[in-house]
């Protein structure tokens, strides 16, 4: 081989080394690099592996911690579980939980125990087979109620979106209550509370009301009874010691006589009183409303008081507001009780001095008024720390000062009872030895008319001398007189009297009793004409304007003195049929009668008293209610009957049934009026003299 092919060689294999060298460096660079990826990518790996295991470790921790919690969970929910059954096991009453579909899903033992062991009821029965073994075994007493009319309503009370409890007896008398309650998944929570002793508790109560009823029917029936007794034989007391006291007794006979009339009528209002408490007390008391007079009710209560006050230095005065209507709406006969008892109390406590019935009134709403009224009286007085007692039932003032004065203390409690039923309120202002003032107030409704009495005395009379020292009198006499419409002076004695007649000559003079002889010579010397009118000092004195001075008493007797000086032609008197049973109160009936224009047909029972009514023309007949053979409502009854078409014949009815409601069963029975014995003379002779006028004829004397 030559050199230069040996060169040649030479340096193609250094060539050769070189770039096998080359290559070598860039495989290693490039071995290098993808071992610093894998190094990096080994150190990534590590640290993702790391945070795994953290991720792994935390995890079952947490893990840990939850089947911890589960297992602490329900260890608590099996505790409470056995704590609750085991309170349900306790209690007396039965508890069910059924499921959607109706089946019994657990119940605690007294629930399970009215089946008495029955294997057929267990958790997984039906509602259905449960009211089955309810029939079957008899468990339940249906009291009478058909099986299948007892099992349908059992399931229809389910069937209901509301289920309405119901009571269930059981064959050994108890009785439970079930109430049934929907859980939110459709299913039925049942309760089974025993209320045995709510039904023999509700049954007691119900044997003791009947039985208190029967009672209080049983006290109704005595107190009837017994009111009728006792004022059938009053009848006679009072009403022959009326009849005998105008005899012209001596004044000893006379005391006697006044005597056994005041204590009869005060035994009377003893009677009243109690059967107005017991009716209060049983609340079977009932308030009238109709129309009436409350300045006439005022009168008729002072008039009724009056003669108690017959010997004692008092006047009884009454103050009406002249500005308040006199009609209103209301129970007149237990506004006139609420006035009689306190005014009645006024002259009992009252030994001189004066006695003021006062009435004011304020508009309260349209046709409504707030009546304000006072008994105000200058007697003994009450001491502050006993206001309160004496409104108790059968309660008085134990002192010296008060043990003279009689009485069942049930007057001012009943009082208050009335005024309270009425929906007003009462009070009582008073001081030992300066007088009491009893009020009270209560809210009526006003009659649509003008209730005001009408100024209808004759055009002639304008003018009207007044002689009276009393300042009080002066003002009531001022006020009345010019709401009638007349103009009028006032003079204090005889001097001022003689002069003011000579200036002007009046149409009435009015003067007290004992200024009468003095007013005629003087009015006889310039004007004779002039009638008189004597006005009463006090209760019971002869007069023609007694007090108290109202406006209606006024205008009466201004028109009694007119119609005297020119008398109405007389036409007769009246046939009166009169049936009564009773001989004592046949005999007080006739000497009552007797002095009356009238013709008095007397007969013994309600059988007489049709024969006599279908043989003979009466204007007017007396009936007695209670009578053997045929009492007064029958008696009444058959009179209507045959009247065809006959004039209708006013009858009055006689009777000792007082209690409240007997006036509107006796009146609806075709009575006209009504009088309660024992009778009275006077109401006797006005209560004729009313029908007297009704029917035109003449008043009796």
């Amino acid at each position: 081989m030559d050199l230069e092919a040996y060169e040649a060689e030479l340096t193609r294999e250094r060539r050769a080394r070189l770039a096998a060298e080359r290559m070598l460096e860039l495989k290693e660079a490039q071995l290098g690099a993808a071992n610093r990826q894998l190094s990096d990518h080994a150190l990534a790996l590590s640290g993702q592996i790391m945070d795994q295991r953290k991720v792994v470790n935390t995890l079952q921790g947490e893990n840990t911690r939850v089947v911890d919690d589960l297992q602490r969970a329900n260890t608590k929910v099996v505790a409470m579980e056995k704590l609750l059954w085991a309170a349900l096991e306790t209690i007396p009453d039965g508890f069910a939980l059924f499921g959607p579909d109706f089946r019994l899903v657990a119940a605690n033992r007294p629930y399970l125990d009215v089946f008495d062991g029955n294997p057929g009821i267990q958790p997984g029965v039906s509602y259905q087979t449960i009211l089955d073994a309810c029939l079957d075994d008899g468990i339940v007493d249906l009291q009478g109620q058909e099986e299948d009319a007892w099992y349908d309503q059992m399931l229809d009370r389910w069937d209901a979106a509301t289920i309405t409890p119901v009571h269930l007896r059981l064959w050994n008398g108890v009785y439970v209550k079930m109430v049934d309650r929907r859980t939110s998944d459709g299913g039925v929570v049942s309760l089974a509370l025993n209320v045995t002793d709510n039904i023999r508790r509700e049954a007691e109560l119900v044997d003791a009301r009947d039985k208190a009823e029967a009672a209080d029917k049983a006290k109704s029936i005595f107190l009837a009874k017994m009111s009728h007794e006792l004022r059938t034989p009053m009848n006679g007391v009072v009403g022959m010691a009326e009849l005998l006291g105008e005899r012209g007794l001596d004044d000893e006979a006379q005391l006697y006589t006044e005597t056994i009339r005041s204590s009869g009528q005060a035994l009377l209002d003893i009677i009243n009183n109690i059967l107005d408490f017991s009716k209060i007390g049983a609340e079977t008391f009932e308030l009238k409303q109709a129309p009436f007079d409350l300045e006439q009710l005022v009168q008729d209560v002072c008039l009724v008081v009056g003669p108690s006050l017959r010997g004692k230095p008092v006047e009884l005065l009454t103050d009406y507001d002249q500005f308040l209507p006199t009609g209103f709406i209301g129970d007149a006969g237990r506004i006139r009780q609420v006035l009689l008892n306190l005014v009645g109390n006024a002259a009992k406590f009252t030994d001189e001095g004066t006695i003021l019935l006062r009435v004011v009134g304020l508009s309260r709403t349209p046709g409504h008024y707030d009546l304000h009224i006072t008994v105000e009286d200058t007697g003994i007085g009450i001491p502050p720390d006993k206001t309160d007692h004496i409104f108790g039932e059968f309660n008085q003032i134990e002192e010296d000062t008060n043990r003279q004065y009689e009485g069942t203390g049930l007057g001012l409690s009943i009082t208050r009872k009335l005024v309270d039923c009425m929906g007003g309120t009462m009070w009582l202002d008073s001081l030992p030895g300066q007088g009491s003032s009893f009020g009270f107030k209560i809210t009526v409704p006003a009659t649509a008319d003008d209730d005001h009495p009408k100024a209808d005395l004759p055009a002639a009379l304008k003018h009207v001398i007044v002689w009276t020292e009393s300042t009080l009198d002066r003002s009531l006499l001022d006020r009345q007189l010019k709401l009638l419409g007349v103009e009028v002076w006032f003079v204090e004695n005889a001097s001022e009297f003689d002069l003011a007649i000579n200036r002007r000559a009046p149409n009435i003079a009015i003067c007290a009793p004992q200024q009468r002889a003095a007013a005629e010579r003087m009015l006889g010397r310039s004007c004779p004409k002039v009638p008189i009118v004597t006005a009463a000092a006090r209760m019971g004195e002869e007069a023609d304007l007694p007090k108290p001075f109202t406006r209606i008493a006024l205008h009466r007797a201004l028109c009694d003195v007119l119609v005297t000086l020119t008398p109405s032609p007389q036409k007769g008197g009246l046939q009166v049929l009169a049936a009564e049973d009773n001989k004592t109160n046949q005999f007080v009936l006739t000497k009552m009668l007797n002095g009356l224009d009238i013709e008095l047909t007397l007969v013994d029972d309600g059988i007489e008293a049709v024969n006599a009514f279908k043989k003979g023309q009466f204007d007017l007949i007396l009936m007695d209610v209670s009578m053997p053979r045929m009492d007064g409502l029958e008696a009444t009854a058959a009179i209507r009957a045959h009247e065809n078409g006959r004039a209708h014949v006013p009858i009055v009815a006689m009777t000792a049934h007082a209690l409240p409601g007997d006036r509107d069963r006796i009146l609806s029975s075709g009575f006209d009026h009504y009088m309660a014995k024992p009778l009275s003379k006077g109401e006797l002779a006005k209560q004729i003299n009313d029908i007297a006028a009704e029917l035109g004829a003449a008043v009796p004397a």
